[in-house]
């Protein structure tokens, strides 16, 4: 399926303009790693627009982006459903199959996590937290399997400040940030920072002047054009992975470096704050 749809670039080599043509240069080159590419990030390693992208997708015969990145990871699907055996050699020569399966998930998500952390700087995370303690209020948004990450972080902020909020239905997230004001503070999480209801949320919650703290995998997106603070999270995912736990697990780990910092820094007041909100649900428990 790969080398078909590799050969159905090459049969129109021909068809492209110059800029179209070193995108199709770089996607013969190394495949497997255009899979993992935004529109844009595929763009700049190309030097050239966003449009140039779309437009030679559209001369291969393909609606988009996305569809054309499926395209090309269905071949590569194969190769990767082996891919951990090798990483499991290491661990156990004398693995079974299954575990040589496990482990390479295994070595999947612990890269994600080493690479996530690596992107963080400290200076980031503490603007961000600053920016946290100060806003009047703080609304959490995702969409698809990034609502999960926002919610726990919702969660995990409950326990130490009263201002936080956390909406599941994407209608409800536009309306909650219309009603944001300039003091409040937005978090979005969106791995591909593509999601149109995302997208919007954060049109309307930059509109309505609140402060827009985004994590997401790539610098360059329709998000990132809104946010104020971009904090990068690890995990590749393909078009054909959509919700894997290790995007899920970065997204995870730096809404968990922002609430170990936040507390760290006002330690006093979240303490406070932590025992009276541990104390009402301790009778819940067995």
């Amino acid at each position: 399926m790969q080398s078909d749809f590799l050969t159905r670039i090459k049969n129109t080599y021909n068809q492209f303009g110059a800029a179209e043509a070193r995108v199709a240069d770089r996607v013969l080159l190394d495949p497997q790693r255009v899979v993992f590419m935004s529109i844009s990030e595929l763009a700049d390693s190309c030097k050239v627009s966003d449009s140039t992208v779309f437009r030679f997708c559209q001369k291969l015969g393909v609606g988009g982006y996305q569809e054309f990145k499926t395209l090309l990871s269905l071949g590569i699907r194969e190769d990767k459903d082996t891919a951990g055996e090798g990483e499991a050699e290491k661990y156990n020569e004398n693995a079974t199959p299954f575990m040589r399966r496990a482990a390479g998930i295994l070595e999947t998500d612990v890269e994600a996590l080493r690479e996530t952390c690596a992107a963080v700087r400290e200076e980031d995370i503490k603007e961000v937290v600053g920016l946290l303690h100060e806003a009047r209020r703080i609304a959490f948004f995702g969409a698809g399997v990034s609502l999960l990450s926002a919610m726990q972080a919702a969660n995990r902020f409950t326990r130490i400040t009263n201002k936080v909020s956390c909406v599941q239905d994407t209608h409800l997230q536009a309306m909650q940030a219309a009603l944001l004001q300039p003091g409040d503070a937005a978090v979005i999480f969106s791995y591909s920072g593509a999601s149109k209801d995302t997208v919007q949320t954060a049109q309307i919650a930059k509109k309505a002047g609140a402060r827009l703290i985004c994590i997401s995998r790539f610098s360059k997106s329709p998000l990132s054009g809104y946010a104020d603070m971009l904090l990068i999270s690890g995990g590749n995912e393909g078009p054909l992975q959509g919700g894997s736990a290790s995007a899920v697990m970065c997204q995870l780990f730096l809404a968990d470096v922002l609430y170990e910092e936040y507390y760290r820094r006002y330690y006093e007041e979240c303490r406070a704050n932590h025992e009276k909100t541990s104390a009402v649900i301790a009778d819940k428990l067995y």
